[in-house]
């Protein structure tokens, strides 16, 4: 069974892996094009059939799935590195803090000087919260979840409830310059004019300098935003991961059946419904009500499903390994480095100072991207653990946050599976 080692506790490393190897899957049109193509098809990016059937693919199956699965195995993760503190004699809270405020650090270099759609200083900021929730039992934590899943359901739906408003107050003729100025704020990040396209692609075909100026002005405050925009949601999935290993859940220690159950069930109720929110926002026309409505508000209650689905999935597939979860597994030991590898590798092939891709290829084509980065992941990946104890940038972060350069050198250890 792929659910043990000695160093590492392996199913976590897998569906880490998955995760992140994901998450590129989801990120991808965000990297290559204007951010309004990432929520709408018909907003940039269509040069036929095969790219709908991109994004309708994209939709149902990938996206805010990966960024789910993600946030699972980083509340898990944080409870072994608090169990490890408190094994060792260590303040678990001096350490969880040091390493959050470190990879708060790594978030904002990342948002503010390489890309936007940056994960990790909401994951920061969420885990210091997450944090006191740390001796709670598996039930507790599921409550707590579903509490904050229907915390956000309610952000959400309030943010639907705005959208059409403004929608219907904008459009009548008599719509004051106060009531367009705001429409036009509440709405640019999903729909833009030709003339604004265009200049969201010269931006990004520009020089760095120009990135990191609109960083650092037009979008100063958005990361603190954005974490406390989906604050409930991230927290709730991160104590979903940690009720998941203190069950056993994300051990593997389940019987097999319970997974193929779960996996069952999950994409048994939620792949229909997606399919249908999918169907609906292409009968609206992608509109900005009808994306706050369908794509934000409603996948809410029903992505969490998805998520234990896909994690399920992945052990009951793996419980065997094999060279290619060999694979994946390290890829997931160093998805810290994979994830900010990834996007200095891809702003590098789309962006002005780079390659300059940007807003070239199709959604489809991006595909063959996503493969090709999947594929530098799995074949690095092992090779580097094999002789090293870290990847790069959990080398880093890890020195950082204990204040002492970590021995590199790959070295055995007796109880070092809690330190991942």
């Amino acid at each position: 069974m792929a659910t043990t080692a000695p160093n590492r506790i392996i199913t976590l490393d897998i569906v880490r892996g998955v995760a992140v190897m994901g998450i590129l899957a989801m990120n991808i049109v965000a990297f290559a094009m204007p951010i309004q193509a990432y929520f709408s098809p018909v907003a940039y990016g269509i040069n036929g059939t095969i790219d709908y059937a991109a994004f309708a693919f994209n939709f149902v199956l990938i996206d805010g799935k990966m960024r789910g699965l993600f946030s699972f195995l980083f509340g898990a993760s944080m409870l072994l590195v608090i169990e490890f503190a408190r094994a060792k004699g260590e303040s678990e809270g001096a350490i969880t803090f040091r390493r959050q405020l470190w990879l708060l650090v790594f978030g904002l270099i990342h948002f503010y000087l390489i890309w936007f759609g940056d994960i990790l200083v909401g994951y920061a900021l969420t885990g210091m919260v997450a944090y006191f929730f740390r001796n709670r039992g598996a039930k507790a934590l599921v409550g707590w979840g579903i509490a904050l899943v229907l915390l956000q359901l309610a952000i959400m739906g309030a943010s639907a409830d705005q959208a059409h408003s403004l929608a219907a107050a904008v459009a009548d003729p008599g719509a004051s310059a106060a009531t367009i100025k705001q429409w036009k704020g509440f709405s640019s990040d999903f729909a833009a004019s030709p003339a604004q396209i265009q200049a969201i692609v010269a931006l990004h075909l520009g020089p760095w300098a120009g990135l990191v100026r609109e960083m650092v002005t037009a979008q100063l405050w958005d990361p603190l935003i954005f974490s406390l925009l989906f604050g409930p949601e991230t927290l709730a999935y991160m104590l979903f991961g940690m009720a998941a290993l203190k069950s056993g859940f994300l051990t593997g220690e389940w019987a097999e059946r319970r997974y193929e159950r779960v996996a069952l069930i999950g994409f048994g109720i939620t792949i229909p419904v997606y399919a249908f929110i999918c169907w609906r926002l292409f009968a609206e026309g992608f509109t900005v009500p009808s994306i706050f409505t369908w794509y934000m508000t409603a996948t809410i209650m029903f992505r969490p499903l998805m998520v234990f689905a896909y994690a399920a999935l992945i052990i009951d597939l793996t419980r065997n390994g094999g060279w290619l979860v060999d694979r994946i597994a390290a890829a997931g030991r160093a998805a810290f480095t994979n994830y900010l590898g990834a996007s200095i590798l891809m702003t590098g092939l789309f962006y002005g100072w780079g390659l300059g891709l940007y807003g070239s290829l199709g959604r489809a084509e991006l595909y063959l991207v996503v493969f090709a980065m999947w594929a530098l992941m799995l074949l690095w990946s092992k090779p580097w653990l094999d002789r090293f104890a870290y990847g790069p940038f959990e080398w880093l972060w890890r020195s950082l946050a204990r204040w002492e350069v970590q021995p590199m050198r790959k070295r055995v250890t007796p109880g070092a599976a809690a330190a991942a």
